[in-house]
């Protein structure tokens, strides 16, 4: 466990705090009271990635430290969108989800400023990086809607489906094209940076089975469209389960060597 025991420590810890008096305060009713915590953790929570930018003098995007600190800051701007844009409910599970990926951060990976290898030293950097990081948290938060989907699947109102099935839907449709346009600026970066657009690199491949997961859970409910929601859930929560292979297994376990090794 990496403790940390300064400032960018504090700032992470207290953003966690707020972020689960969001989520409490919301489950129990208090509405008004959760976005107000969920509105506080924001504000820290870009108050310590700003400290850690400025610290680093790079864009912290770098190792596993630095994206989770980022994927806990896009939650709630991802979160406010979808509610007021698409009319997306479940807000509470965002709130949980913003608090959990801010847990590596906070007691798992250690945070001592890293210089940016030659690798990383490239306009496709932050781009790259970004684009990831906005599809799997739209990934995550469709997982947490299919995940109520299965838990709430005898429960009808009016005889329909609840909307879970449909809010899990429209956020994999906004992340999809994200995880597509990562591969396709990971593979320009490639052949700028190791001469091939594609190497054959375990993060790539499994990458790559991310994106097919989702091309096929697209292709099921264009088929079946609301006829096998229980199916359309599972599929959704699948995707999300190798996008976490993807960005921790593969990047932490000695069985995948590869180009991109420099994220750990």
């Amino acid at each position: 466990m990496a403790i940390k025991y300064t400032l960018q420590g504090l700032l992470i810890y207290l953003t966690i705090a707020a972020f689960l008096a969001a989520f409490v305060s919301t489950v129990a009713r208090r509405r008004t009271a959760g976005q107000w915590f969920f509105t506080l953790g924001f504000c820290i929570s870009l108050a310590s990635y700003a400290y850690r930018w400025i610290d680093g003098r790079h864009v912290p995007l770098q190792n596993l430290f630095e994206v989770f600190l980022c994927l806990g800051l896009v939650c709630y701007p991802i979160s406010l969108l979808s509610r007021r844009g698409l009319r997306i409910g479940g807000q509470w599970a965002d709130m949980l989800i913003a608090a959990i990926v801010l847990f590596p951060a906070g007691f798992v990976f250690h945070a001592e400023q890293q210089h940016l290898p030659p690798a990383l030293q490239s306009w496709l950097f932050v781009p790259h990086v970004a684009v990831y990081m906005l599809g799997y948290i739209l990934m995550a938060m469709a997982a947490a809607r299919a995940a109520i989907q299965l838990a709430t699947a005898n429960q009808l109102i009016s005889g329909k489906i609840l909307p879970f099935e449909q809010a899990t839907y429209e956020l994999i449709a906004l992340g999809f094209p994200l995880l597509t346009l990562g591969l396709i600026l990971g593979s320009i970066w490639g052949k700028r940076a190791w001469g091939d657009y594609w190497g054959w690199d375990p993060k790539e491949l499994w990458s790559l089975a991310s994106w097919l997961v989702y091309a096929g859970y697209f292709h099921w409910r264009y088929m079946f469209g609301k006829k096998h929601p229980r199916i359309n859930s599972l599929w959704a929560i699948t995707g999300m389960a190798v996008i976490i292979i993807t960005l921790l297994w593969v990047n932490l376990s000695r069985l995948f060597p590869g180009l991109h090794s420099y994220a750990t």
